[in-house]
């Protein structure tokens, strides 16, 4: 249960991310073309397994968009690394390579 409670938190915290995300004029184009997603098919894209942890890595590889969506969410910085942790596919070893 409280695993399951863990990744309810986190994907409500990656569908903010979305929101943010879809919400401001220089991220999305951004977002879309690292992706590969076309804007019509991300609600569908939302349902696969990974696409909610790949928003969550598109957050935390830019520290300006980490810091930016942290404060209009009203979170720490931190709970975002979290999170991704706490979603399928959701390991942070991408961020060895960046």
């Amino acid at each position: 249960m409280k695993q399951s409670a863990t990744q309810e938190a986190a994907e409500a915290i990656a569908i903010q991310a979305l929101g943010f995300i879809a919400a401001d004029p220089e991220l999305l184009p951004r977002f879309l073309a690292i992706t590969g997603i076309e804007a019509s098919a991300i609600r569908h894209a939302a349902r696969e397994p990974g696409f909610l942890a790949g928003v969550l890595q598109f957050v935390l590889a830019h520290e300006p968009t980490l810091m930016g969506f942290s404060q209009a969410a009203g979170i720490a910085p931190a709970e975002v690394g979290k999170a991704l942790r706490s979603l399928p596919t959701g390991d942070d070893s991408y961020l060895a390579s960046i």
